[in-house]
């Protein structure tokens, strides 16, 4: 019984690297700006509320995303493991017995 699997393509370091300083300068951008924009204590605050919104909903997005791809990945790969067995115990020259 075989199952297939998909390929694996790991994340290189460099890669996770870059996405980890990509986050940490745009949200460090963002909060400078927000920082030091000329507008009143209120609107700054909303602001920053904002902006950490924006970023815990994006890290919710793709935590709801990453989990429904692992579990139709599951879910196929169940199915394939049934359709194996079946095709394993199934005999096309055996004959039933009326």
């Amino acid at each position: 019984m075989t199952t297939s699997t998909p390929p694996h393509t790991p994340t290189t370091g460099a890669f996770y690297m870059q996405a980890v300083l990509s986050f940490g300068l745009s949200l460090t951008a963002v909060g400078i700006g927000v920082v030091f924009l000329p507008v009143d204590g209120w609107v700054r605050a909303f602001l920053g509320i904002a902006m950490l919104y924006t970023v815990t909903s994006a890290f919710t997005l793709a935590k709801v995303i990453r989990d429904r791809q692992e579990d139709t990945y599951i879910t196929s790969r169940v199915d394939r493991a049934r359709l194996d067995k079946l095709l394993a115990e199934h005999d096309p020259f055996k004959l039933d017995a009326a």
